[in-house]
């Protein structure tokens, strides 16, 4: 497996800080990988560590309760400064405290977990802000070169904007083993991570709404659309019950939903975001007749591409014309506009109108899949397969 070396630089800087590391992602993105690397870095100066996976039964059994987790280190840990890691420690009651009392026996304590509740306000309030959190996503394109070139295999753009980054599909490159894999895979976070641990009664309308918004990837939405669409088929199902199931998805990291900002309001439009999918399969998954649906799950790759280089993502509306994104970082902005093609003249004049009456002030970008460079004096063009192995946007 490769280093993600950008997540790893980010949390070095906290190895020996009582700061209580939280490594969030969602399911088979990389979290355990990571911290089995961070364990062999720190191994090189210390052997004083403990680490437990409570998916698995065993280490579940030994360590059921944040009082028996606390014991337990206490009894195998040796003199001086201990490295904890936890993997998957929601799956423990009242972990907060545990974590809490050893960081305060000086213990490192990294945790990792695939709901955003470990975040809780709960958690918030009893750790008073001695906590940094660090989220993984599946492999962007780079890494995916890295990767497949450490496997021996070749996984080109198309395959990418089709079946995206989770690390595990690589391991079986066919087509039906790639299915196979990712449809294990949804299965287990829809079952598992959200039936379950929700417990959600109410299976079959659950299960419609999460099949709309996974296939609804990179557009606009509201919990009353959603409600529209269903409400034919479970009249007494309640649009509170909607915003709620979007929630879940949202706290199992699998979708990720965005705000829409208007030049009219100079503000945020809160009822109005745009959702994207933590990973393109799930949209892929739901296509019928190998009819993938490329355009928008380009746009979620850009969007997933954008957060790993580290920009902050909004959605802007200018004057009735959506840019896909207004991405900032380091007091620079970026007005950003996605198409498959701008070949066509229609497709072209549609991408190209959504820039007018915006100063230049700010770099103007069109990102596209075309070989012929369509850069204007204000506009600048970037080919899809550059912008991959971009590290920067650049000017």
């Amino acid at each position: 497996m490769i280093v993600r070396e950008k997540y790893l630089k980010a949390i070095r800087g906290f190895y020996d800080s009582d700061l209580i590391k939280v490594i969030t992602g969602i399911r088979r993105s990389g979290k355990s990988v990571i911290l089995e690397t961070i364990i062999n870095e720190i191994k090189e100066k210390t052997d004083n560590i403990i680490y437990l996976n409570f998916e698995k039964t065993t280490d579940f059994a030994k360590t059921s309760s944040a009082e028996e987790l606390v014991n337990y280190v206490k009894k195998n840990r040796k003199y001086g400064k201990c490295y904890c890691f936890f993997d998957e420690i929601q799956e423990i009651d009242d972990w907060q405290i545990a974590v809490k009392d050893l960081r305060l026996d000086n213990c490192s304590v990294f945790v990792t977990g695939s709901n955003s509740k470990l975040l809780s306000s709960e958690f918030l309030t009893l750790l008073s802000g001695r906590f940094v959190s660090f989220r993984i996503r599946p492999f962007v394109y780079k890494e995916i070169k890295e990767y497949s070139q450490e496997l021996g295999i070749n996984v080109d753009i198309a395959n990418y904007l089709i079946w995206g980054g989770f690390p595990g599909r690589f391991n079986n490159i066919t087509l039906e083993g790639t299915k196979a894999y990712l449809s294990e895979l949804e299965s287990t976070i829809v079952i598992n991570d959200l039936i379950k641990r929700y417990k959600i009664r109410k299976e079959v309308p659950f299960k419609k709404i999460v099949n709309y918004i996974l296939c609804s990837n990179s557009r606009i939405f509201s919990a009353r659309s959603i409600h529209r669409y269903i409400k034919n088929d479970f009249p007494d199902l309640s649009i509170m019950t909607v915003v709620k199931y979007i929630e879940y998805l949202k706290e199992a990291y699998i979708i990720d939903e965005i705000p829409q900002y208007s030049t009219k309001t100079k503000r945020e439009l809160r009822y109005y975001g745009k959702i994207y999918d933590s990973d393109v399969c799930f949209n892929s998954l739901r296509a019928n007749n190998n009819r993938y649906d490329i355009d928008h799950n380009l746009e979620n790759i850009v969007y997933n591409e954008l957060l790993f280089m580290g920009y902050d993502l909004k959605i802007y509306n200018n004057n009735g014309k959506e840019i896909d994104f207004i991405a900032s970082k380091d007091n620079k902005t970026f007005f950003i506009q996605i198409a498959y093609s701008v070949a066509d003249e229609k497709a072209y004049n549609r991408e190209m109108d959504a820039f007018k009456n915006l100063d230049n002030l700010n770099q103007k970008i069109l990102i596209t899949n075309d070989i012929i460079d369509y850069s204007t004096s204000t506009i600048k063009h970037i080919k899809l397969d550059d912008f991959l192995m971009m590290e920067e946007l650049w000017c």
